[in-house]
């Protein structure tokens, strides 16, 4: 994917290179829906860090509703048990005990998957800033140093130009 973003980028210089230039401005003139097209094309070249990053926050989301399931299933089961056994005081004081380790452990388990998850999430959007932050810079120092040879061109193609008008006035001064 990587290539194509950088095909891509290094069309959009040459059509930029190669386009009509504005007499003294030293701007250029390019098609609009070309580029814009070659933009959209870079952006659905972007890495799948987004996706990615998009899939852990949904699977974040069903472990979290797994975790509560699996918390209510337990506590109705824990409750069912302890209505069965009322007649035995010890069995009902031991069911008690049990039912408050399984939501206590449930509840632990819950918080374990929700930090991880979290945790996941926000280093996978981290990275993914600054592989953007990197990417952005680098974009933007690849445009700023074509930009300036350009310039460096334009000034140098204009100099010769007007020494070579210079020449010519020259010559038909002497011609009259």
């Amino acid at each position: 994917m990587d290539n194509n973003v950088i095909e891509l980028l290094e069309y959009l210089q040459d059509i930029i290179e190669g386009a009509a230039k504005v007499p003294i401005t030293g701007k250029v003139v390019i098609d609009r829906k070309e580029a814009l097209e070659i933009i959209d094309q870079i952006v659905n070249y972007l890495p799948d860090e987004i996706k990615k990053a998009q899939w852990v926050m949904s699977e974040r989301e069903r472990i979290l509703g797994e975790a509560q399931s699996d918390y209510e299933i337990l506590k109705k089961e824990t409750i069912d048990m302890m209505q069965k056994q009322v007649e035995n005081h010890d069995i009902v004081r031991a069911a008690e005990v049990k039912a408050r380790e399984i939501i206590a452990q449930a509840q632990r388990d819950a918080k374990t998957m929700r930090l991880g998850a979290r945790d996941y999430a926000d280093e996978v959007v981290s990275q993914l800033e600054k592989e953007i932050d990197s990417k952005t810079t680098e974009f933007l120092s690849q445009i700023k140093n074509n930009v300036e040879i350009f310039g460096e061109k334009l000034a140098g193609d204009l100099s010769r130009t007007s020494e070579s008008i210079r020449e010519n006035i020259k010559e038909l001064r002497k011609i009259q």
